[in-house]
């Protein structure tokens, strides 16, 4: 996990001086090394986090023979393979990502991008074309923004906070898209597949064992200690038994989070760990604890959605005691199962096509949300996001398998994924078949009613009502929703558009036209949470 900003412009002593202080606060993204450089027409700051090849050999910018230079936030996890069609480079390093400057120049951009297996965004200075490139993964793990400066030149950065001071308007790089220097193209979009696999259910269930298990094993590779968060529930229980039957005679470090007195999912962990027989950590958490990280969980958020928040506030709290009490620097979790195999509120899909486009949609809009979310609690720390469901080959094969097999017809969610582990005894039957619970309830059902309560002492309904017209880009709802958008407004004034909407059940759907996010309404949630 690492951060930059690519700004073009001629700067001189004081604009530099403004460009670096910006630059600084991504300095949490990439601890091992900091670089800032003058390229042709611009400047490029680089915070490293080192994980393949920890050396200085791994430092960032690349730099070529022919003036080109290359920034990547990313993991490339077919590098080998990439480093044998490199018809001239001679390799200095054992970076994954030095491997990317040499096929660019051998390519171009929109090759480079289609071949990579990776978590990824880059920037590219290209001397000859005397332009900026840039691309992002297709599930938009890593992020990646991008704005005009008041001089209308370009700029590109790791978060929002980094460019604004310089750009009028700001906006998110898209999942799968490319800048090739004058506009904005898009090469691989997860989301258009259209349910065509109606192959028989052992091929479909093989398929699904295989790829995920392929997924997992390359996100183990690294040079730096790897940890797990195991929440108890299913997704991230599969990720880490996939990772201990990988890794055998060692065991895995795993790492859950709860409220002291209401936790749901601590027990659930314990009972993974105990059975896959890993290294386990519960980190037990307060009221106090919540509030006391609201405004910093907000800040590295860069959102006001209620959903993304409260699921926040606990990863970023166990991920802060990982960097605190360990050597990790990778984390692996279980985020984007949801989008592929359904939340509790899909349930109530009205038919095949319905939770297809439903599935497509939040495959798009991961980068907004969950990713985010992932990504931003666990870089405040230091520490790298791999996420194993959004593999690309994974999700592909996942989203072409007839919907009608997805839903959930026999009262149980993500039947397809617990069905294609069943026989391997990965997991204590009380976990493979455990109904899910709302991850911001799991922690406790009590950190939510906290933060309600804090929003009501907080405001009163008069400040309410003036939210409609202090705030009318999507204006809060609740007392908790006004909240974190004052907070938000705080650090990222008149920025709100970088978030298009509420995270918040389809409300076309029968039950599911809620005024709450947590799956806690809904109807359906059952033995969920329990």
């Amino acid at each position: 996990m690492c951060g930059f900003v690519v700004i073009e412009g001629s700067f001189d002593s004081s604009n530099e001086s403004l460009l670096i202080n910006q630059f600084q606060k991504l300095n949490h993204r990439g601890p091992d090394d900091h670089q800032f450089v003058l390229f042709p027409k611009g400047a490029i700051g680089f915070h490293r986090l080192a994980i393949m090849d920890l050396s200085d050999l791994g430092r960032q910018p690349f730099i070529s023979s022919h003036q080109n230079y290359l920034v990547c936030n990313g993991e490339i996890y077919n590098y080998i393979d990439l480093k044998s069609q490199c018809l001239s480079h001679r390799f200095i390093s054992h970076s994954d990502c030095e491997v990317l400057l040499p096929l660019y120049e051998q390519w171009g951009i929109d090759k480079l991008v289609k071949n990579l297996d990776a978590e990824f965004s880059l920037v590219i200075w290209d001397n000859k074309k005397q332009k900026l490139l840039a691309a992002r993964d297709p599930m938009g793990i890593r992020p990646l923004f991008f704005g005009k400066t008041k001089d209308n030149t370009l700029a590109f950065a790791s978060e929002v906070k980094a460019l604004l001071e310089f750009c009028i308007e700001i906006k998110p790089v898209l999942p799968g898209h490319y800048y090739d220097g004058d506009k904005f193209v898009c090469y691989l979009d997860l989301g258009l597949q259209t349910g065509l696999l109606n192959n028989e259910m052992d091929k479909i269930l093989n398929g699904i064992n295989t790829k995920l298990n392929d997924a997992v094993k390359k996100r183990l590779q690294s040079d730096a200690e790897v940890g797990f968060l195991l929440s108890g529930g299913l997704d991230s229980s599969l990720v880490c038994s996939l990772a201990q039957k990988l890794n055998p005679n060692k065991p895995i470090r795993t790492f859950s989070i709860g409220m002291t007195d209401d936790a749901i999912d601590s027990k659930y962990a314990q009972e993974v760990a105990d059975f896959i027989k890993a290294d386990h950590t519960n980190v037990t958490i307060t009221k106090n604890d919540v509030l006391s990280v609201l405004k910093d969980v907000i800040y590295h958020l860069e959102t006001w959605d209620i959903t993304t928040i409260r699921a926040s506030i606990a990863m970023y709290l166990v991920c802060k005691f990982i960097k605190e009490n360990t050597n990790i620097k990778v984390l692996l979790s279980g985020e984007v199962s949801d989008e592929l195999f359904g939340y509790k509120y899909t349930d109530f899909a009205p038919n095949a096509v319905e939770f297809q486009n439903e599935a497509q949609k939040r495959i798009r809009e991961l980068y907004l949300y969950d990713v985010l979310r992932a990504d931003r609690c666990i870089s405040a720390h230091s520490l790298e996001a791999r996420v194993p469901f959004s593999d690309k080959d994974f999700v592909s094969f996942v989203m072409a398998v007839d919907p009608t097999k997805k839903m959930n017809t026999s009262g149980v969610g993500k039947f397809l994924l617990r069905e294609a582990f069943k026989n391997e005894n990965l997991l204590p039957d009380s976990i493979l078949w455990r109904e899910k619970a709302a991850f911001s309830d799991a922690v406790g059902h009590s950190m939510v009613d906290e933060l309600k309560a804090f929003a009501e002492s907080s405001y009163d309904d008069q400040d309410l009502i003036n939210a409609q017209s202090k705030y009318p880009y999507k204006s809060p709802f609740t007392k908790e929703s006004l909240l974190y958008r004052d907070i938000f407004e705080s650090y990222f004034p008149k920025r709100a558009e970088l978030i298009p909407d509420f995270w918040m059940p389809n409300p076309n759907w029968e039950n599911c036209r809620v005024s709450d996010p947590s799956a806690r309404v809904l109807p359906n949630y059952g033995k969920s949470g329990k």
